[in-house]
Order: C-alpha cells, then sequence, then structure tokens
C-alpha cells in the first residue's frame, strides 16, 4: 500500500466536542476502535492502521481524546500522526458513560484467535440425532440472529451434557455457522494462567474479545476440569482463581449483549454448585440409538474413498452403546486403512465383521486399541 501525503488537500473533521468532567458523568473505562480510514480517498488510497504496542497507542490516544463526548457508533479522528484518520467507536463501557478520562483504556479491534472462518464450518443437517438438544439451541440461534429483541431475557449461559462423542462441539460449530457467529472453542484448562492473576487476565481477554466479534459463542469445554465440586478436589489457588473470574463474565456484571457462553461437561453432577446454578439451559445429549447408529455408518461410509458393500442392518445390533465419534473414527477409519493397507478396491462385509468383532472384543475386554494390524 502506497504512503499517502496531504500537501494541497485537506479534509477537515468535524470539530471535537469538548467538554469538562463533573461529578454527575459517568467515566467510560473501556473502548474498542476500529480503525476505518479517512472520510475522503485521495487517488484511491487508503491507509490500513495497525498497533505493535497496545500500551503505547493507549498513551497516545488518551493525550488526543480525553474529556471528548463519545458513544458506540461515533467517529474519533486522529489530529496528530494520521491528521483527520477515522476510528469507529465499536463499543464502550460502561454504556450510560459520557466522558473519557485518564483512565480510560483504548483498544484496537482485534478479530479472536478461533473466529469461524478458521474453524470447520458444520451445519445442523451433518448433525444425526440429537433432535431434543438441536430443537432446544433454537432460541440460541435466534437470540444470535437478532439479540435486541430479547433485552432482560436473552440466553446467556447455557450447558451441553451428556457422554463423550455425541456432538456437544459439533453441534457448537453449527450454531455458530448457522448463524454466521464467530466461535471461541477453547478447552477450560487453557484458562488457568501460569501465575498468580494470569488467569482472570485471560477470562477478561476472552470476553473482551468476543464482545468486540459479536455476535460469538464461547464454547467451553470439559468444564468440569476446572469447577469440580468441593467433594471431589481439593480447591487450588489456581483454580478457585478461574472459577471467581469465570463467575464473573457468566453473571452479567459486564453486558454482553449479542455473547452467549456454552460449556460442555461429561459429569454435570460432578460440578460446583455455584458454577451449575449460573446455566439457566441444561441440554442433554443421548448416545444413539439403533436407527441413529444406522444413519451415521451409512453417511459416513458413503464419504470413504474406497466403495463400501456392506449391508450394515446385519451388524447394528452389535454397535449397541457406541457413539457417533466411535463409529466414524474406531470403527470406518481403521475399515478404511484396512483396505488401504490390503490393496483392496473395495470394502466387503468380511472386512467390516472383522473391524467390528476386534473393537466389540477391545470394549468388553478392556484391551488397547489394535484394530487393523
Amino acid at each position: 500500500m502506497k504512503n499517502i501525503t496531504f500537501n494541497s488537500i485537506k479534509v477537515k473533521s468535524n470539530p471535537q466536542k469538548i467538554v469538562e468532567p463533573s461529578e454527575n458523568n459517568i467515566g467510560i473505562k473501556y473502548v474498542i476502535l476500529e480503525p476505518v480510514g479517512f472520510p475522503i480517498k485521495i487517488n484511491g488510497e487508503n491507509i490500513k492502521v495497525t498497533v505493535d504496542d497496545g500500551k503505547l497507542f493507549n498513551h497516545y490516544a488518551r493525550d488526543q481524546w480525553e474529556n471528548e463526548i463519545i458513544k458506540e457508533g461515533d467517529y474519533l479522528f486522529d489530529n496528530n500522526i494520521i491528521p483527520d484518520y477515522a476510528f469507529k467507536i465499536l463499543s464502550v463501557y460502561p454504556k450510560d458513560g459520557e466522558i473519557t478520562t485518564k483512565e480510560t483504556i483504548y483498544k484496537l479491534n482485534t478479530p479472536i484467535q478461533n473466529e469461524i472462518k478458521n474453524v470447520k464450518k458444520t451445519y445442523f443437517e451433518e448433525i444425526i440425532g440429537q433432535n431434543q438438544a438441536k430443537n432446544k439451541c433454537k432460541i440460541i440461534m435466534k437470540y444470535l440472529e437478532n439479540p435486541e429483541i430479547f433485552g432482560e431475557w436473552s440466553p446467556k449461559n447455557i450447558l451441553f451434557y451428556g457422554p463423550p462423542g455425541t456432538g456437544k462441539t459439533m453441534l457448537a460449530r453449527a450454531l455458530a455457522s448457522q448463524t454466521e457467529s464467530n466461535l471461541k472453542l477453547i478447552k477450560a484448562t487453557e484458562l488457568i494462567g501460569e501465575h498468580v492473576g494470569d488467569s482472570s487476565k485471560v477470562i477478561k481477554r476472552l470476553y473482551e474479545e468476543a464482545a468486540t466479534n459479536k455476535p460469538c459463542i464461547i464454547f467451553i469445554d470439559e468444564i468440569d476440569a476446572i469447577a469440580l465440586s468441593r467433594n471431589y478436589q481439593s480447591l487450588r489457588g489456581d483454580v478457585s482463581e478461574v472459577v471467581n473470574a469465570l463467575l464473573t463474565e457468566l453473571d452479567g456484571i459486564h453486558e454482553n449483549e449479542g455473547v452467549i457462553t456454552i460449556a460442555a461437561t461429561n459429569n454435570p453432577d460432578m460440578l460446583d454448585l455455584a458454577v451449575r446454578s449460573r446455566f439457566e439451559e441444561e441440554i442433554l445429549f443421548k448416545i444413539p440409538d439403533e436407527k441413529e447408529r444406522l444413519e451415521i455408518l451409512k453417511t459416513y461410509s458413503k464419504k470413504l474413498p474406497i466403495k463400501v458393500k456392506v449391508d450394515f442392518k446385519k451388524y447394528i445390533k452389535k454397535t449397541e452403546g457406541m457413539n457417533g465419534r466411535v463409529l466414524k473414527e474406531k470403527l470406518l477409519k481403521p475399515l478404511l486403512h484396512k483396505a488401504i493397507i490390503e490393496d483392496l478396491d473395495e470394502i466387503s462385509e468380511k472386512e467390516f465383521e472383522e473391524i467390528l468383532n476386534r473393537l466389540t472384543n477391545q470394549n468388553t475386554k478392556n484391551i488397547p486399541s489394535d484394530l487393523y494390524s
């Protein structure tokens, strides 16, 4: 991108509205900005602004914008380094604040690390079974698509629970894909910082990023790793810190319209009551029934790069208790690998039955996986 000089053309910005702070004014604590460029492009060019040193940018912003009246959707104009360059105000906290102060923190909008564009897109029709869970998630979809109509009645914290491999993460991806929302996938243990105070900073940053990239789903997997009931763990200081910081966000101390938290666990009864009580809705994920297991096998077998000639109905009873992940990763995948190793042109019932028998024996005898050697 070319450098631009302004020798002959000068675009004058709107006069700044400067007022003196008073006792009645509530100072704005956080301002999230997005660099948008000049009001008028010159020779079709614009300038892209990035910030390497957030602390330095914050000092610079405070110097020129202190005591200016601002609200979400307004613009601030640079007066010094890039005159008349505009920054759009994406978000302010608190929303009823009027006057910025020397304590205000200015940040440029930075996309969350795991935006939906970087996460595999999934859609509801790809999720076999779990009809009750999908039906309950319709309210989440409506909220993410139109959060302002809900007001104080918006869904905020949802708990997905059920056996592993039943599609909890997959449904979170589908919710994000269907509503074109950002998605932040995180393991609960990633919230535990290395040093005292780190955990609260990590969680605060997580929700700040979500608020500036709304609509956004924060999906916390294996929440029981940090939020076990005291009956099941001796409470460590780092775990206590992360739970307290998380509870602050789940309680809605900060207004996060357009942001929803979904946590997942295999063991809801083992969760700390203080954490579990923050989830207004608990959605159960079940082991697929016979009809659903048959559909899973048929659907995924069609995606294999080798033709499959198997009547799955003959074997479906033997897959009882298996979830979708097991059927795909421990039955069909080893079956494909076996066919590749043996240079087969197609997969017959002989190969399928061999892998299925090994898998069922492994499950009953609790022996290590050795499916296609």
